[in-house]
């Protein structure tokens, strides 16, 4: 449903790193691994792409992005908090220009009153600079929750670098 304006984004997103001969390396969690696959669709995203990790796992979160057990412990690994740990281990541990992470509930089932099905938290960090949290709610099936959360973190990687390009 959101895969040609995943595409057009993973596009846009490409060329900018390209331009600006920066690389990008993303850890996912309720996205699964969908926006390091939108970007290495990309014919010639060897230039950018440095990895990704998918980490579905808090076990994962701590061992391949320093996560702290006190922060899953007093959060949770859908929080702010976290997204936070993931996008600095992320930035550090692929040693990459930019970073982009996610973790959230996907559904149809996991979710509480504080923590709906369809919260997405999404973090955001260019080298050198702190790091962008953000968190949104999307409607819709586990897929369409997922492919939301790609394409809003693809839209708002282009915007945070148009915005801040001349601090990279």
């Amino acid at each position: 449903m959101y895969w040609t304006e995943i595409e057009n984004q993973s596009k846009k997103l490409g060329a900018i790193l390209t331009q600006n001969q920066l690389t990008i390396a993303t850890a996912e969690s309720c996205t699964g691994g969908g926006i390091a696959y939108a970007l290495t669709d990309i014919a010639g995203s060897s230039a950018y792409f440095n990895q990704s990790f998918v980490t579905y796992s808090n076990l994962a979160k701590q061992n391949l992005l320093g996560v702290s057990a006190k922060t899953l412990a007093d959060y949770g690994a859908v929080s702010a908090q976290t997204v936070s740990e993931m996008v600095t281990g992320c930035l550090k541990n692929a040693n990459a220009d930019i970073a982009l992470v996610t973790s959230g509930i996907a559904g149809p089932g996991g979710g509480s009153e504080q923590k709906p099905v369809g919260l997405v938290y999404f973090g955001w960090q260019i080298k050198g600079t702190p790091p962008i949290v953000e968190h949104l709610i999307f409607n819709g099936s586990r897929t369409q929750v997922r492919e939301q959360a790609i394409l809003h973190a693809l839209t708002k990687a282009i915007k945070n670098l148009e915005k801040n390009i001349d601090t990279v």
